[in-house]
């Protein structure tokens, strides 16, 4: 059902923002220049918000120049005065909390409660690495006598981040909090559709006291802005999360230059629901797939792998979560929002359309929202009867979408559910803990669930096998992936 729209306030974008966003440079606001302009539409009514110029690759240059001479110093710091450098950037994000998320929910569409998870693991990745900025540390290899080796983990220099839409602030940080701590400095491209609160928290950590130029971000899309970042001379590390088909491409700009990159890219993620499972419980998980960012999320789950002895009762519970969500504009704190933009609601449709005649069953949703004109918003959807060989079962969709699949056997089950170009994240249901271990070893993918299917820490590691791509975020695992290793070998006779 959608949501009323109960006493919300006008559209107005931050007062400390500018009229017209430009790059944050060195701290503060580059001046106006002759690159493009560019609207950032609310997609729940499909009006602009905000607006912003795209940054030249002169702007891009003048970023990554920016960085590189605060790196010097910044890398030099003492690890303890990093941290504490973090550390007053994660008070401070707290402190616009209310803000930020309201930013967040407005140019992404998310409800206004997942934006305000969103803002407190934002600053939570801040006070995490804050901690871990003085533990980085490398080790002593024993060698015959008369020689002494010992490890260093440096900092790379520039690090590139390009980050996408669905979690602006929440990937931005990711990144930027573990390469901060490990001693590099960034330069963030946000996605072209989603600038507002990356612009705003660049302004925040500036006013905590970041030194100038640790932290720049620039405005664009990725064929033009992004592209100038990821080529710049130096531009030392490179990661960007989004689409397969972009990954690769990124990918080959860092193999032609010789740079190191961490790619989290797509998901097509399963979950064996077994059939001693608790049902109440799958079930609501299956529904929680598709409301976080309106399943527009690389590691929801969205196929549910279901034993064929409890299939019809799963289904019919899942049918009854999914059809009772609420639908709206973010700011309402409905269940779900609306899709990203135009184009991504018209993808989703289409998939919606194939899998039905393709032969999967349309149990809830399925189309657009009852009563609603404007806004990029699609019914929360259940298919049944969906098999592996579907391009709904294989194609990543992004969107409100949930596919139910029979199975027989577990072993057919761990069949299906490594039968995917992906591997960012798979799940378990089960009531017997040896079963739950057996299928975790056997699942092809990067981050393994049981009986649960949400994000999890910061503290715990996630990234993706096959095509999802390469590195790890989030833990102590990420720093390895922000710095770069150096030996010393000395005599000692």
């Amino acid at each position: 059902m959608m949501t009323e729209n109960h006493g919300r306030p006008p559209l107005r974008v931050d007062a400390r923002l500018p009229d017209v966003l430009t790059a944050v440079v060195a701290g503060d606001h580059a001046p106006r220049g002759s690159g493009p302009l560019m609207d950032v539409e609310d997609p729940a009514t499909e009006s602009a918000i905000g607006r912003f110029e795209e940054t030249t690759a002169d702007g891009v240059a003048q970023a990554v120049e920016s960085a590189h001479a605060a790196w010097r110093g910044w890398s030099r710091l003492d690890p303890v005065e990093r941290g504490r450098h973090l550390m007053r950037v994660a008070e401070a994000l707290r402190a616009d909390a209310d803000q930020l998320a309201r930013l967040e929910s407005l140019d992404s569409g998310k409800p206004l409660s997942q934006a305000r998870t969103d803002i407190a693991g934002s600053a939570r990745y801040f006070e995490y690495y804050a901690g871990l900025a003085d533990k980085i540390h490398g080790e002593t290899i024993p060698q015959p006598r008369g020689t002494f080796v010992y490890t260093l983990r440096e900092p790379y220099g520039v690090v590139a981040h390009i980050t996408p839409w669905n979690a602006p602030l929440t990937q931005m940080m990711r990144g930027v909090a573990p390469c901060l701590a490990a001693g590099n400095t960034v330069v963030v491209k946000p996605s072209e559709l989603t600038p507002l609160t990356s612009v705003l928290a660049a302004r925040l950590m500036t006013e905590a006291g970041l030194p100038p130029g640790v932290c720049n971000v620039v405005l664009g899309a990725g064929h033009t802005t992004g592209d100038a970042l990821t080529r710049h001379p130096l531009v030392r590390h490179i990661t960007f999360t989004g689409s397969v088909e972009v990954g690769r491409r990124v990918g080959a700009v860092a193999a032609d230059r010789i740079v190191d990159v961490n790619l989290e890219l797509g998901g097509k993620s399963p979950a064996i629901v077994c059939a001693d499972a608790d049902l109440g419980t799958a079930a609501k998980a299956g529904a929680l797939a598709v409301i976080r960012n309106s399943g527009q999320s690389c590691f929801a789950t969205t196929r549910l792998l279901v034993d064929r002895r409890v299939h019809a009762e799963f289904v019919e519970r899942l049918a009854g979560h999914v059809a009772g969500l609420s639908v709206g504009h973010g700011l309402d704190d409905p269940d779900l929002g609306p899709l990203i933009s135009a184009r991504q609601r018209s993808r989703v449709l289409a998939h919606i359309g194939r899998a039905t005649r393709d032969g999967a069953e349309l149990v809830a949703g399925g189309g657009a929202v009852e009563g609603v004109e404007r806004g990029h918003f699609v019914a929360p959807t259940l298919l049944s009867g969906v098999t592996n060989d579907m391009a709904v079962a294989r194609e990543e969709i992004f969107g409100p979408v949930q596919s139910v699949i029979a199975f027989d056997s577990l072993d057919e089950a761990v069949g299906i559910a490594n039968d995917t170009e992906y591997g960012l994240s798979a799940g378990v249901f089960t009531a017997h803990a040896g079963t739950a271990h057996r299928i975790a070893a056997e699942l092809q993918a990067g981050q393994v669930q049981v009986n649960r299917y949400s994000g999890a820490g910061v503290e715990v590691p996630f990234g993706g096998y096959k095509n999802s791509g390469l590195g790890r975020e989030k833990g102590t695992e990420a720093i390895t992936h922000y710095t770069q290793l150096k030996s010393v070998i000395v005599a000692t006779s």
